[in-house]
């Protein structure tokens, strides 16, 4: 009895520090969510919150923002393009990585991770530079480009767990099959990986949405990205809060959708990295 009693207690214990954590965690989003259907007037006044003050004006104000908007379909089409490029040219070198022997495979593995380390704003300058020369500063393609630049290695370092515990009996029988290297790996090695590959997709996803830095220096008026939209909107001699907090409770509609598809292989994969990685 004493046993189970402390299990009870551990467990209502840890049940209460999650939910702590979680009330912390959605705090700034319910504040964000309920703002977005306040007036700028009553947001700055502080006055206590009411069912009376609700109004969708914020929301139309920034569906009828053509150039915000613009921001939040660039921001879409960057974050599937560069998602894509990133696990595709990270899946095949996690595989290079896991499955062949050469020299100085643990230091090319390693050099991965310390890119992933350095700072963005000791790069961005650089990036400026040659974009610009090459002419795909501003473009959709660029800012892909850059955001695969810090995806790619986080990539690799998230899916060589994964990968390293896939049995290679797979892969050799299909190639005793005739199947050829590129066949297994797209047609085999890849559906028994794919827990693995959607886990880096979706952190791919979610860190291409919140790039704030490139974004700013590397875009203009084409390719603005939400996040750098968003925060033009503070400026000048009035504070648009509403609009604001609006935009980003709608910034946040990709992210929840694209996380809620992939949920039954994020747990999955999750699980599996975590167990066996």
């Amino acid at each position: 009895m004493r046993l189970a009693t402390r299990k009870n207690i551990i467990t209502a214990a840890v049940a209460v520090f999650a939910l702590a954590v979680l009330a912390v965690e959605l705090y700034p989003i319910a504040i964000t969510l309920l703002n977005g259907f306040r007036r700028d007037i009553v947001i700055l006044s502080g006055q206590k919150l009411s069912l009376k003050q609700f109004t969708g004006a914020s929301y139309a104000l920034v569906f009828q923002n053509s150039q915000l908007m613009r921001a939040m379909r660039n921001s879409v089409i960057v974050g599937l393009l560069s998602t894509a490029l990133s696990v595709g040219v990270g899946a095949m070198a996690a595989y290079g990585l896991t499955r062949f022997r050469f020299r100085g495979k643990n230091a090319l593995a390693y050099s991965f991770l310390v890119f992933r380390m350095l700072p963005q704003m000791s790069l961005v300058v650089s990036l400026y530079l040659m974009f610009r020369s090459v002419g795909i500063r501003d473009t959709i393609f660029g800012i892909t480009l850059a955001h695969s630049s810090f995806n790619v290695p986080y990539v690799i370092w998230m899916l060589i767990p994964f990968f390293t515990v896939v049995d290679k009996s797979y892969e050799e029988a299909a190639m005793v099959d005739g199947c050829s290297r590129w066949g297994m790996f797209r047609l085999i090695f890849l559906p028994l990986a794919a827990p693995g590959l959607v886990v880096a997709a979706v952190f791919a996803f979610i860190n291409s949405w919140n790039e704030f830095l490139y974004a700013l220096i590397l875009t203009g008026v084409n390719a603005r990205t939400a996040p750098v939209a968003i925060s033009s909107l503070i400026g000048g001699d009035t504070l648009t809060w509403g609009q604001m907090c609006a935009a980003s409770t709608i910034m946040l509609i990709p992210v929840f959708v694209f996380t809620i598809g992939m949920q039954k292989f994020l747990i999955r994969g999750v699980a599996a990295g975590g167990v066996k990685g």
